[in-house]
């Protein structure tokens, strides 16, 4: 199987990629989050802020702080009892327990990992993984790395002015036992959702930041300690409290250098970690997808600005919706009240200015530095498409928001709730109920034209980000969030026409009003 039928299987023809006749053994899950042994441990602040109100102005950075930062970046903040029923007769039903964080993942599974390089006088300079289960720091490899890390992204970074650094990794293992080959494409949107969390934390706590997308895999992963098989990094993250035109996108002109060669400089490390499963299935697919995407050079590094894909410009009636302002809200009550509903959501009314809102801020948030751009203000790669009902002042129909000019394009009239609950694969979302239906859509061919098969990766994360920009904005609006996968792609892309501009639907994110479901909870923190 070639990449392209891969990725296109991957989109519209789910099942040849997660076979619907195999069954998870969920009594040899793997544990959602990893676990080392035997490594020295830094125990972190468990007196957590509860509200994050606007932006810090930088200052030194201290452990303190930035053990809270991680906690809303990626900790567990929740444990979560849900009723769920297996049959029309309530025997068959069953409590699930979960652990919860800010962000959403597919399943639960969290197969995302945060790694740390960290210069703090609190703590030894060195690689750290951060225990989310025990909230502490554990030391994988103690010294600094700066000039390392430097030639890793190919000298376009001045790891010198940053005080931290932050590695966002996949555990294949930990959604593949239950996705199959279907995992590859929930692992970047999953990566993509953790890093949109880490750029909006990173903004109240006033860290500068830049996301790399491109770098050297094997070096990176040999930094950490990582065996590419099991485990790869996806972004890396630099943190400062300067600004950022300081120490990120600088040019390089400096010689290229390799993986091979730069990991001569550092002796391997192994360290030990738990896994829980005692039988891991073999996923080749997934590996070599992958290492087909690793970087060997620096001189495969590219910007956008050298080849752009581009879409044909869409042609429908232009509809108005209101000027709104920059959204002001405590990101921490958002992330505690960020829900997925599920079958709790509540048909009511939404008023022209909470759309606008939401779409809106959802795009004026994904706004970031990353190096594909060169610090650049450019198009976003993904935009905004939906389907609305009953809101007020807007005629129901299928849009594209049309973020330049604040405004919707009417692409085709009417109620498309109908068509879309068909598409639905997995009828766990009754579309009926919900308002606003969105949808981000991105080019057909993945950026693999441009970028190469890292290209795929770079959008399903870049949507990711988008998506939990939603989230968190319909939290504070008062709305729910139910990001889904379980849909007919190619129904989608028709109801938008997109087979004249070369895009595709990447998620299907249903919005609106929700009645609180029957679950226990309990929040964890002090």
């Amino acid at each position: 199987m070639t990449l392209e039928e891969f990725l296109h299987d991957l989109h519209y023809d789910i099942d040849k990629v997660r076979p619907p006749d195999v069954e998870p053994d969920w009594d040899d899950a793997p544990l959602a989050y990893k676990l080392y042994r035997g490594q020295p441990s830094f125990p972190l602040s468990l007196d957590v802020p509860l509200s994050l109100e606007g932006e810090r102005p930088p200052a030194e950075p201290k452990l303190r702080e930035f053990g809270h930062f991680l906690w809303y970046v990626y900790g567990i903040t929740q444990v979560s009892q849900s009723l769920v029923s297996l049959g029309e007769v309530a025997r068959y039903a069953h409590w699930m327990h979960t652990y919860r964080r800010f962000v959403p993942s597919g399943g639960g599974l969290y197969p995302s990992e945060l790694y740390v390089y960290l210069k703090l006088e609190d703590l030894p300079n060195g690689v750290y993984h951060y225990d989310v289960i025990h909230h502490r720091l554990v030391l994988l490899r103690e010294g600094n790395y700066d000039a390392y890390l430097g030639r890793a992204l190919g000298n376009r970074c001045d790891v010198s002015s940053c005080f931290a650094t932050v590695f966002v990794s996949t555990m294949f293992w930990k959604n593949f036992f239950k996705y199959d080959n279907f995992s590859y494409r929930l692992q970047g949107l999953d990566a993509g959702a953790l890093i949109g969390q880490l750029l909006e934390v990173g903004k109240r706590f006033g860290y500068t930041s830049g996301v790399y997308f491109q770098f050297l895999d094997r070096a990176v992963n040999h930094l950490l300690g990582l065996v590419a098989q099991e485990e790869s990094v996806y972004a890396v993250i630099p943190l400062s409290t300067e600004p950022t035109s300081r120490w990120f996108g600088m040019d390089n002109e400096s010689s290229p250098v390799t993986a091979s060669k730069l990991c001569l400089e550092l002796p391997d490390i192994h360290p030990e970690h738990y896994v829980r499963s005692r039988r891991i299935r073999n996923y080749p697919a997934i590996i070599r997808v992958n290492e087909s995407a690793f970087m060997e050079s620096t001189e495969s590094f590219r910007t956008m600005e050298e080849t752009v894909e581009e879409g044909a410009p869409c042609i429908g009636q232009v509809v108005a919706i209101p000027p709104v302002n920059r959204l002001s809200f405590g990101l921490a009550s958002a992330c505690r009240t960020r829900y997925s509903p599920g079958m709790d959501f509540q048909l009511k009314k939404v008023s022209d200015m909470q759309l606008a809102s939401l779409l809106s801020e959802a795009i004026a948030s994904f706004q970031y530095h990353n190096d594909l751009d060169k610090g650049k203000s450019v198009q976003p790669r993904v935009s905004l498409y939906g389907c609305f009902v009953g809101v007020e002042g807007i005629p129901d129909g299928a849009y594209h928001y049309e973020s330049d000019a604040h405004a919707l394009r009417l692409l085709r009239a009417g109620d498309h709730r109908g068509r879309l609950q068909q598409g639905m694969t997995m009828h766990n979302v009754n579309l009926h109920q919900v308002p606003l239906c969105l949808h981000v859509a991105g080019h057909r061919h993945h950026l693999i034209h441009t970028l190469g098969s890292r290209g795929y990766r770079i959008q399903q994360m870049e949507v990711g980000m988008l998506v939990q920009r939603l989230l968190l904005t319909a939290s504070a609006l008062g709305m729910g969030g139910h990001p889904l996968l379980g849909y007919e792609t190619d129904i989608c892309d028709e109801l938008y026409q997109f087979a004249s501009n070369g895009l595709t639907c990447l998620i299907q994110i249903p919005v609106g009003p929700y009645r609180t479901g029957s679950r226990l909870e309990g929040r964890l923190h002090s």
